[in-house]
């Protein structure tokens, strides 16, 4: 007998987490939810109000905001997948951008943005049938997720694709201060206090360094097909 199942897709900056989502939640009907837009969002919000800057981060106001910070997913039939909303706005190519980039893994080390928005992911997720994306969702939001993927890959290797991905917007940047911002965001993801990152013991780890879309979508479709198939 087939199961509803929540797949949990975790790890590194620029490994593809979202990508993969994206396409292993098409290819099983499932409502992929990209928990990373969610702190690019409030990060988005904390720009747009002025309560970052290069030195600091008004916490405290940004705390207080919260309740007024609204976020929504909204499916875009035309590109497959969901946008982000804030406030009724979409901001989808906004959040992508190198400035909130700089500040995020900031504004996801603060603890009380993160207890807010992982309610909200467990409400997402509470019927199943979702993948869902993000440093802490194997092992904060959904530890009993019946599949949990850890993706990984090369420090160059995610700066290389992160610039490239840039480059194709329009945006003025350069390779090494993208291999700086990846490397940085890497030691605060896995140091802050509050939900890590971190390699689950029942996670399955994959290297994507040298893989190919395709072969990354193949490997774990048969994974989640052999966990919804179990009686």
């Amino acid at each position: 007998m087939k199961k509803d199942i929540i797949i949990a897709i975790d790890g590194h900056s620029s490994t593809g987490k979202s990508t993969l989502a994206k396409d292993l939640a098409k290819a099983l009907n499932y409502i992929y939810i990209d928990t990373g837009a969610m702190y690019r969002a409030v990060t988005y919000y904390a720009l747009q109000n002025n309560l970052i800057s290069d030195n600091h981060i008004d916490k405290e106001q940004l705390i207080k905001d919260l309740n007024n910070i609204q976020i929504d997913f909204k499916y875009n039939p035309g590109k497959g997948f969901a946008e982000v909303y804030l406030n009724g706005q979409n901001i989808e190519n906004e959040i992508r951008q190198m400035r909130v980039s700089n500040f995020v893994s900031q504004i996801a080390a603060i603890p009380e943005i993160r207890k807010k928005l992982v309610a909200q992911q467990r409400k997402i997720g509470q019927d199943k049938r979702v993948v869902m994306d993000g440093r802490d969702i194997g092992s904060v939001v959904f530890p009993d997720a019946e599949l949990k993927i850890f993706m990984t890959a090369s420090p160059e290797v995610r700066a290389k694709r992160r610039y490239l991905e840039l480059l194709d917007k329009g945006e003025d940047v350069s390779y090494i201060d993208v291999l700086t911002n990846v490397l940085k965001r890497d030691k605060i993801d896995s140091e802050r206090s509050a939900s890590p990152l971190i390699k689950t013991k029942d996670a399955i780890e994959i290297d994507n360094s040298y893989l190919t879309r395709e072969a990354q979508l193949d490997m774990v479709l048969d994974l989640a097909k052999n966990r919804i198939n179990q009686s």
